[in-house]
This record gives structure tokens, C-alpha cells and sequence, in this order.
């Protein structure tokens, strides 16, 4: 897992301009609205690198490669870009209302989201990272 903070690259009296990617394009991109306490994730793909880009709010992303104990936690604030490795387990957990970005390459998405999307049996949450002294 990786973990970019964007700068702005242009500001003017109308506004800024973030570049989030130059010159790699994704093969599916979503607009995600989540309350505040609502989780999403809990799961990995296999083939599939998953970008997470924070527009507003914030998220508590727990994630943990697939056959290690350890769990990271990170806050994602805006112009955050997480990004998810195949076979690396991710859950996000709204902190408060947040809108985010969730791009991938390879085959997730669509009608193929579920081809390349794996549960887990055992659900990452922030008591699981606090229990591994996280």
C-alpha cells in the first residue's frame, strides 16, 4: 500500500487543478458517497490494483497483505491517493460524510466488479489494528 498526497497544481481566482494521474489512464473509475460510520471494503483482488482518491471528508483505511498478521491504518483527508496493491486486503471506514474516487486496473468493474473481488472470512476493523497494538 501506498499512500500520495497530491498537490495542486494550478490556482487562479476560478479554482485549482489537481492532476491526479499524467498519462495513465485507468480502466474504471466511480464516484462514491459514504455516510459518516458506514464501512466499505473487506475484501482483496487478486489481479486488480485499486487507487482511492479522496475528494472530501475522511476515511480511516485499514489494509493487510493476504497471509500477514500485520494491519496498516491510515487517515485519508482530500487529495489523498491510496493505493492498493493486488492480493493486499482493504476496508475503509467513513470518519465523517466523505466523497471519494475509486479507480482500478485490470479486470474489476462493471459487470466484471465481482470477477476479481474476494471477502474476507474475517473482517478488518479498527479493533482488530488496536488488538495488534496498532
Amino acid at each position: 500500500m501506498k499512500v500520495l498526497h497530491k498537490k495542486i497544481n494550478f490556482q487562479d481566482e476560478r479554482g485549482t487543478i489537481t492532476d491526479i494521474f499524467i498519462n495513465d489512464p485507468k480502466e474504471h473509475g466511480t464516484i462514491i458517497f459514504s455516510k459518516k460510520g458506514t464501512v466499505r471494503g473487506n475484501h482483496y483482488h487478486k489481479k486488480s490494483t485499486q487507487y482511492t482518491f479522496i475528494i472530501s471528508g475522511k476515511l480511516i483505511m485499514l489494509s493487510q497483505k493476504i497471509g500477514v498478521k500485520k494491519i496498516y491504518r491510515h487517515i485519508l483527508r482530500p487529495n489523498d491517493l491510496m493505493i492498493h496493491s493486488p492480493k493486499e486486503a482493504h476496508t475503509l471506514i467513513a470518519d465523517e460524510d466523505t466523497i471519494f474516487l475509486a479507480l482500478a486496473e485490470g479486470v474489476r468493474g462493471g459487470k466484471n466488479y465481482e470477477k476479481d473481488t474476494f471477502r474476507l472470512s474475517d473482517p478488518l476493523t479498527d479493533e482488530s489494528c488496536k488488538l495488534l497494538g496498532k
